[in-house]
């Protein structure tokens, strides 16, 4: 099983003295995308008004200005350790146990704006770019990475995807037809039995289930393993809408 994360806004500084490489980074097919993003963040950077507006920063933001101009030379860290905000503080991967950091590390992606998605554990910088932005000189981000990161993840003979993004970062890389997937969506049952999605619990909600399954370490090959696994965790889940999965809470 492979689980795909979005990323946060937020993210913690600093680092190890590891610059970034790019073909280091899982799905290495990517490099040249990554190439390109980085470059064009680096150009932007050379120009702070244009930055400004390009990254819609606000007033106590243009210190990403120089983040971003760093990207090749700055810190890293693991990135499911650089992401902070609601789902990365629920899943609290530095408190896990090195056990369960390598199941992350072999089983969850996060899925960035400038990298694609890169492996829990892959080192990255500190960085400003969301999945709705258009950087000088690229076209659209969901044109750079929609059809190379589809292709990707097909190639990676994943067995089975459990798709924890927001539907911003869903477009820089469908899946395609032929890997089998589940979307999870984050619902409370009404009154009327009725399953209702959730906007506030919901990044929360992915955090503490990506937790306990680095903890559990499940084999998982399908849809259906992951239902009997969650099932038996104590973890209510049910189909949702077509190629869905409703996470109860």
């Amino acid at each position: 099983m492979l689980i795909l994360l979005p990323p946060s806004e937020t993210k913690r500084p600093g680092g190890v003295r590891r610059p970034l490489d790019l073909d280091a980074l899982a799905l290495p097919s990517l490099a040249p995308h990554r190439t390109a993003v980085v470059d064009a963040l680096e150009a932007l950077s050379a120009d702070p008004e244009q930055a400004v507006r390009t990254l819609k920063l606000g007033a106590t933001q243009h210190d990403e200005i120089a983040v971003n101009a760093a990207l090749r030379t700055s810190p890293t860290l693991p990135a499911v350790d650089r992401y902070t905000g609601v789902l990365y503080d629920a899943l609290d991967a530095a408190t896990l146990d090195a056990p369960a950091r390598r199941w992350l590390a072999r089983h969850a992606m996060i899925h960035s704006a400038p990298f694609g998605p890169v492996a829990a554990l892959d080192p990255i910088p500190a960085y400003r770019l969301g999945a709705n932005a258009s950087l000088p000189g690229l076209p659209a981000l969901r044109r750079v990475w929609a059809d190379a990161v589809g292709a990707a993840l097909a190639e990676a003979s994943v067995p089975f995807v459990l798709d924890m993004r927001s539907e911003a970062y869903v477009a820089l890389g469908p899946l395609p037809a032929s890997l089998p997937t589940a979307y999870v969506r984050v619902v409370t049952e009404g009154a009327d039995g009725a399953a209702r999605a959730l906007n506030h619990f919901n990044k929360h909600a992915k955090g503490a289930l990506v937790r306990r399954l680095a903890q559990d370490r499940p084999r998982i090959a399908s849809r259906r393993g992951f239902v009997r696994w969650a099932e038996a965790a104590g973890i209510r889940v049910r189909d949702g809408a077509p190629g869905e999965l409703d996470l109860f809470v």
